[in-house]
């Protein structure tokens, strides 16, 4: 800068000069058109010189200046867009675009009737009364619409009423619509998270962190595709589905119906904003005899060669344990199994008794809420006083309620290997900690076994979810619904299909649950899980199965049976040495 000014003083000292001379050569006889010609130079050096001086400037501020340190002011922090979510493959699942806030300063607005008819009619759905209301205020700022989209931003601007403005703000979106409203939730208009994942990492997110879960949505589309579809077809009041990874815990699919879209979750009723899959906890049925044979096993009260009496009902009190296939005769622990025997369950668990259910689903996390990342988390519903009424009727899943979510992260661990599985649905990036061993690996191979052998077996309840290639094994359950007043409701079923594959090195759970489903002239009038939500698993299993790269084997050969194989003795006159 000094410099520049040196130039300029310079410049200046020489057109006095040059004035000066001018003068005196005018005086001298010179001529007009030189004195001229001497201006000119002059003016032009001038002008060379003012460049030169700012060029110098430049250079100082840019080279110079700016490579030395100095103290300046911190600039104001900008606020932080809210961070997108993505699926494990990086598809956009929730995303906030800027968009145009119409305000109004009231005392600026001229003719307030006016203006509130015309802005009415753009937006008919905030009414004229309440945007007169707001312009006639005696505030100093008030919103009347926002969120605007780009066409009404530009129909506002036509109207040219003074004491309007436009602030920018953020607005949240969910390009997969109603698919994955329980997991994502929604946040509010001033960019709080207020439900699912929205809520429970809404810090991260507002600090712009963005999150990849470990849904798959391809894998997300197809289990709400078949859920809906079978939804219709029973005529059932909603549903749950869930795939998950065994070796990870990732959750790829979760699916509550109904849903929501929560692009406008003030539009949905409560019953669609519940999720069925967490929230809800529900009495399971004969899916937890997976649970009380691996129990039995585990503890060495009964061997798979074992053998129960279920020729009669258990009598207790006024109630009667009874078999829905009943084969009025000593069963073995396999057959059990596949006929999906009460009678023979309750007797297992009443060997190794009340206290070593409870702890066994203690172990299981069973009896704690879920610790998967949302909000919205059921309760487990157990005993107080764990006694033999109860350990009887947990054996075949009633007394004990769960969340859907707990189940499957339950069935993982008993084909898994025997280690426990917490269900997560973030995607898991670094080196797995595997959870405490909850069961032996001996144990969870014969559980393996017994669930691949209720699909392979045409006694089994699992066979309709049979796919071949993929060595499917599978339990059902079937379980009357707890009314609000107590007791159960007569034909109003909860149906769960739980399916894991390929048996041989299980990779994936795959669990749906229907809700009142009806019985149908297709299904000759049955309403179990066997017949409606059986084939459902089916279809997901054969749709997810080739998207996820698992390869088909050879169900036949050597290797798949002898790995596979388990006697299955009929069960013997008394209960066999254990």
């Amino acid at each position: 800068m000094k410099a520049g000014a040196a130039l300029i003083g310079i410049g200046r000292l020489a057109l006095r000069l040059a004035e000066g001379r001018s003068a005196g050569e005018s005086s001298g006889g010179r001529s007009p058109i030189e004195i001229g010609h001497t201006r000119l130079i002059v003016t032009a050096a001038l002008f060379a010189l003012a460049f030169l001086a700012i060029s110098v400037r430049l250079v100082d501020v840019t080279l110079i200046s700016g490579a030395e340190p100095r103290q300046a002011r911190a600039p104001r922090a900008l606020p932080v867009e809210r961070a997108d979510v993505v699926d494990r493959n990086g598809v956009l699942l929730a995303t906030s675009v800027s968009t145009a806030s119409l305000f109004a300063e009231p005392r600026k607005v001229m003719d307030a009737p006016r203006a509130a008819k015309a802005l009415a009619q753009l937006f008919p759905e905030v009414g004229e009364a309440v945007i007169r209301a707001r312009l006639t205020s005696d505030k100093s700022f008030v919103y009347i619409r926002r969120n605007l989209t780009p066409r009404q931003e530009y129909e506002v601007n036509r109207l040219g009423i003074p004491g309007l403005g436009f602030q920018r703000e953020d607005r949240r979106i969910y390009p997969e619509g109603q698919t994955l409203a329980h997991v994502l939730g929604f946040s509010d208009i001033d960019d709080h998270g207020l439900a699912g994942i929205e809520k429970s990492f809404d810090q991260r997110l507002r600090d712009g962190d963005s999150l990849q879960l470990s849904i798959d949505i391809r894998v997300q589309q197809i289990v709400h595709e078949e859920l809906a579809a079978a939804v219709e077809k029973f005529h059932a009041i909603g549903a749950a589905g869930l795939v998950l990874d065994v070796r990870t815990g990732e959750v790829l699919a979760m699916v509550s119906l109904p849903d929501f879209d929560p692009n406008h979750p003030g539009q949905a009723p409560d019953d669609a904003r519940f999720n069925r899959d967490t929230l809800g906890v529900y009495e399971m049925g004969s899916v937890f005899k997976i649970f009380n044979t691996a129990m039995a096993l585990e503890n060495g009260t009964a061997t798979l060669t074992a053998s129960y009496d279920a020729t009669r009902p258990i009598q207790i009190g006024r109630f009667a344990i009874h078999d829905d296939h009943a084969q009025n005769r000593w069963l073995s622990v396999p057959e059990v199994f596949i006929y999906s025997s009460n009678i023979g369950s309750a007797r297992m668990a009443v060997e190794a008794g009340p206290a070593a259910q409870k702890a066994f689903f203690e172990r299981m996390g069973m009896l704690r809420p879920a610790r998967i990342e949302l909000p919205e988390i059921g309760r487990p519903e157990y005993p107080r006083d764990w006694k033999q009424v109860n350990t009887m009727t947990i054996a075949f899943g009633h007394g004990l309620s769960v969340s859907p979510v707990q189940l499957i992260g339950g069935v993982a661990t008993v084909v898994g290997g025997g280690t426990l599985v917490h269900p997560t649905l973030l995607k898991q990036t670094g080196p797995l900690v595997p959870g405490p061993q909850v069961i032996s690996a001996k144990t969870s191979y014969a559980l393996r076994r017994l669930m691949r052998l209720n699909v392979e077996d045409s006694r089994g309840t699992g066979k309709f979810g049979a796919v071949p290639g993929y060595l499917v094994g599978a339990k059902t359950g079937t379980a009357e619904k707890v009314g609000k007043a107590g007791g159960y409701k007569r034909k109003a079923n909860l149906t769960t299909f739980v399916a894991a594959f390929p048996m041989t090195s299980p990779r994936y759970v795959v669990q749906l649950m229907l809700d009142e489903p009806k019985g149908i002239k297709e299904t000759y009038g049955f309403a179990t899980a066997a017949w409606n939500v059986g084939p459902a698993t089916k279809r997901v299993i054969a749709r997810v199965g080739p998207l996820l790269g698992v390869p088909t084997v050879n169900e036949n050969s050597d290797e798949v049976r002898r790995a596979m194989a388990i006697d299955v003795p009929r069960g013997a006159a008394r209960i066999a040495t254990r």
